[in-house]
C-alpha cells in the first residue's frame, strides 16, 4: 500500500494550523484597528503638548513646558466672554433638546404615528445635512428676524442640531425597556404620566443622561453653524477660535482645545460611571 503525502488542503484543514491562522488573523486585525485608532487620535493627543510650549507660535514637539497659555486663556476677557456665552447656550440647549428629544423618542417608539419611519428619518436630518448648509440656511432665516448673535437664536439653532442625538440615544433605551412594566403600573391604577415618571423614566435614566451629555457637547463644541449666526454682540467659543486661527495663532488655541477635550472626556466618563452603577444595582 503506497503512502499518501498530505496535500496543501490537508495541511490547512488541520485543527492546529487553523487555530494558528485564527490567532494570526486576530493579531493582524487588532494591529490594523489599533493603528487606525491611533492615527485618528493623534491630532488630539498632540494638542496637549503644543499647549504647553514656551514659544509664541504653535509647534510640535514643544520647546519647553509652561502653563502660561492656560493663564492667558483664563485671564483674557474676550475668551472668557465667549466661553461663558457658549456654556450658557450649551446648558439651555441640553435642557430643551433633552425634553424635546425624549418626547419625540417616546412618540416614535410607543406611538402609532402614520409614516413613522419617514418622521424618524426627518428628525435625524440635521445629522445628515452638512452643517455649513444649515449655517447658511439659519443665517438667512435669522438675519431678517435679528436673531443672529442672540441667545435665543443660538438656542434654537443648537437645539435643532442636538435633538437627533437625544432621539437616537433615548430610542435605544426605550427599545430595551420592558413595556410590560409600564402596563403593570397602568393596571395598578397609575395614569400615563405617573407610569412614565415612576416606572419608565427611572429605567431609562442612563440613556437620558447620555443623551443630555451628547446634547451639551453638540452645542458646546459646535463651530460651523456658530460661525454664520454669530456677531460682535454674541460670539461663541467656536467662533472665537476661528477668529484667532485667522489673526492670532498662538498656543492659546491649543490650550482652549485641550479644555474642550478634557470637558468631553469628563462628561463621558461621568455617564460611563453612572451606567456602571446602574448595572451593578440590578
Amino acid at each position: 500500500m503506497t503512502a499518501r503525502f498530505p496535500t496543501l488542503k490537508d495541511v490547512f484543514a488541520s485543527p492546529t494550523i487553523r487555530s494558528y491562522s485564527t490567532a494570526v488573523a486576530i493579531v493582524v486585525a487588532g494591529i490594523g484597528i489599533g493603528g487606525i485608532l491611533f492615527f485618528l487620535l493623534l491630532p488630539t493627543l498632540i494638542v496637549l503638548p503644543m499647549s504647553l510650549s514656551e514659544t509664541h507660535y504653535i509647534e510640535f514637539p514643544p520647546q519647553g513646558l509652561t502653563f502660561k497659555w492656560y493663564s492667558a486663556y483664563f485671564d483674557d476677557p474676550d475668551w472668557m466672554a465667549a466661553t461663558w456665552f457658549s456654556l450658557k447656550i450649551a446648558m439651555a440647549t441640553t435642557a430643551t433638546a433633552t425634553v424635546a428629544g425624549t418626547m419625540a423618542a417616546i412618540a416614535i417608539v410607543r406611538g402609532s404615528l402614520p409614516f413613522r419611519s419617514t418622521l424618524q428619518a426627518l428628525t435625524l436630518g440635521p445629522m445628515i445635512v452638512p452643517h455649513i448648509i444649515l449655517g447658511v440656511a439659519l443665517y438667512l432665516a435669522f438675519s431678517p428676524l435679528q436673531l443672529t448673535g442672540s441667545f435665543f437664536g443660538f438656542l434654537v439653532a443648537h437645539t435643532v442640531l442636538a435633538v437627533p442625538y437625544v432621539i437616537i440615544t433615548v430610542t435605544a433605551s426605550l427599545q430595551r425597556f420592558d413595556p410590560t412594566l409600564e402596563l403593570a403600573a397602568l393596571s395598578c391604577g397609575a395614569n400615563r404620566l405617573q407610569a412614565f415618571f415612576l416606572v419608565v423614566l427611572p429605567n431609562i435614566v442612563p440613556g437620558v443622561a447620555a443623551a443630555a451629555v451628547f446634547a451639551f457637547l453638540a452645542s458646546f463644541d459646535e463651530a460651523t453653524v456658530a460661525f454664520f449666526i454669530s456677531d460682535i454682540g454674541g460670539k461663541s467659543l467656536g467662533r472665537k477660535m476661528f477668529e484667532d486661527i485667522d489673526f492670532n495663532l498662538t498656543p492659546v488655541i491649543a490650550a482652549v482645545s485641550t479644555v474642550l477635550v478634557a470637558t468631553s472626556l469628563l462628561l463621558m466618563g461621568a455617564v460611563h460611571l453612572m451606567n456602571a452603577r446602574k448595572s451593578r444595582s440590578y
